[in-house]
């Protein structure tokens, strides 16, 4: 919980992302058409809860997530190490053992909820995996894999923004 605390705390956001419309809800059905790389990856509390930023340009797609989830996330994005493992450390450790690793997510948008394939890639053979999208970021962010969106998710789902993430104030 400590990495959490010390997270941006982003006034007013939540409301403006909850009046964000979703124009292309199951139009990201080919999760792997035109995918275009995720530049950056940043958790931030709103009044709601913490809500994950994925960046690209100048757009953010913001995706809320559970704190345990957030948690993960930040301390895969700065290193910091908890008490105990959280599932997402478990998961790293356990594919690492075995030479697994994942490849790439590729994160869509249907029907208002966001999920991801998650590819994952052990003893030279690949495998897809339909995940929540939040649990295949995560996992992503600890094996520095690629996380990819498609361009009409970007335009659909995407808030406009000048500033770095942590200095979004809407």
């Amino acid at each position: 919980m400590r990495s959490l605390c010390k997270l941006i705390v982003v006034c007013g956001f939540a409301a403006a992302v909850a009046a964000l419309p979703y124009r292309a809800q199951g139009a990201d059905s080919d999760p792997g058409a035109a995918s275009i790389r995720v530049e950056s990856v940043h958790v931030v509390v709103s009044q709601a809860g913490p809500v994950l930023l994925l960046r690209v340009g100048n757009k953010v797609i913001p995706i809320f997530v559970d704190i345990i989830v957030a948690e993960s996330i930040q301390g895969a994005l700065t290193g910091e190490k908890t008490a105990r493992p959280l599932t997402h450390d478990l998961m790293h450790t356990i594919l690492a053992a075995y030479d697994g690793k994942v490849s790439q997510v590729i994160v869509t948008l249907k029907e208002g909820t966001f999920y991801a394939a998650l590819t994952l890639v052990m003893q030279h053979t690949s495998k897809v995996f339909d995940s929540r999208s939040s649990d295949a970021i995560a996992l992503a962010l600890h094996f520095k894999a690629p996380i990819l969106v498609s361009r009409e998710l970007i335009d659909s789902a995407g808030v406009e923004v000048e500033k770095k993430p942590g200095e979004i104030k809407l």
